[in-house]
């Protein structure tokens, strides 16, 4: 009697087990698996303040981007004076970024060009910039950060300066032209806080007397989010210029070099996104910027500026037809 009672509960219970067992099978169907998937919005914006972010555009994308910087706020060239910088424009950039791809973006545009007098003489510059999505964070963390390359070209459209000590003393074409290369490497740690990476070269192919062909840099970004729309953001670059070059300059022209620092609000509405900022750097392209700021926060020579940019798309995504993009895992 007991053999019976003991094989009819195993013939029971095996089918109701296997039944259980089929039943999580198809719930674990069910539910989408959250593995590699990219992280989205590291940043707003292509750009932080002063450098890059690891951003692009979306493929079809166009982004519209203006930006100004003032003159200094305070110190000899600050004040009331000049209404605190506001009568004077040191660099004025309007370009156009395009998305080819959802990993590659292109951009084109102009600015005015922020000379210094002493080590760069050189305006009227314009750019082009590629920028290319090599790697996604993803949200398990198995890619645990985001890696962009980023590069432009610049060419001086000025006319030359017949002064053989400036780096405007252009000889021929190639000595209007400046570059840059950096890898963008940055990790969103939540939706408050995301913080970047910039390792910098930056190449000019005639500079004055005593400045460097070839400067390295470092730059750190980050953005901290305050509310739905508004942001903290902020970036640095240390430049690695040679002790000899720091002291030429300034003791034989009284000049001394300094790090680009910029903070600002960032605010975003709709399509655009706001950036009200302050910075020591006179110059909005990294060509100018990591080389040739000689403007100190602590003597006043900081400046206001702002940066609007406006989204365009020129092509719906077909949503209903669309193929999954692996290039975005």
């Amino acid at each position: 009697m007991r053999t019976i009672l003991i094989l009819s509960f195993f013939f029971i219970c095996i089918p109701l087990l296997k039944a259980q067992e089929d039943l999580d099978q198809q719930m674990d169907e069910l539910v989408p698996k959250s593995k590699n998937i990219p992280v989205t919005a590291t940043f707003k914006s292509p750009q932080i303040l002063n450098g890059q972010s690891n951003e692009t555009m979306h493929k079809h994308d166009m982004l519209f981007v203006v930006m100004h910087r003032f003159g200094d706020i305070a110190g000899s060239f600050g004040g009331i004076q000049t209404f605190y910088g506001l009568d004077n424009a040191s660099d004025i950039l309007i370009g156009f970024d395009y998305g080819i791809t959802n990993r590659l973006s292109l951009g084109v545009g102009r600015t005015k060009g922020a000379p210094n007098g002493t080590n760069t003489s050189q305006r009227e510059l314009f750019y082009i910039k590629p920028k290319f999505r090599l790697i996604r964070q993803s949200t398990d963390n198995r890619i645990p950060v985001s890696v962009t390359l980023y590069a432009n070209g610049v060419a001086s459209g000025m006319q030359k300066l017949n002064l053989t000590t400036s780096d405007a003393d252009f000889q021929k074409f190639s000595d209007r032209l400046s570059f840059l290369t950096q890898a963008i490497i940055a990790r969103k740690f939540n939706d408050d806080l995301s913080l970047a990476l910039l390792p910098t070269y930056v190449r000019r192919n005639y500079v004055s007397f005593m400045d460097m062909n070839n400067l390295f840099g470092l730059g750190m970004g980050g953005r901290m989010k305050l509310s739905h729309r508004m942001a903290l953001i902020a970036d640095y670059f240390y430049s690695f210029r040679s002790k000899e070059s720091k002291d030429y300059f300034l003791q034989q022209k009284g000049f001394k070099f300094y790090n680009p620092l910029g903070v600002g609000l960032e605010m975003e509405t709709g399509g655009h996104v706001f950036n009200f900022i302050f910075t020591n750097s006179t110059a909005i392209l990294e060509n100018q910027s990591i080389p040739s700021t000689s403007s100190s926060w602590t003597k006043g020579g900081f400046r206001w500026g702002f940066s609007i940019t406006r989204t365009f798309t020129f092509k719906k995504p077909d949503t209903l037809n669309k193929k999954p993009d692996s290039s975005m895992n």
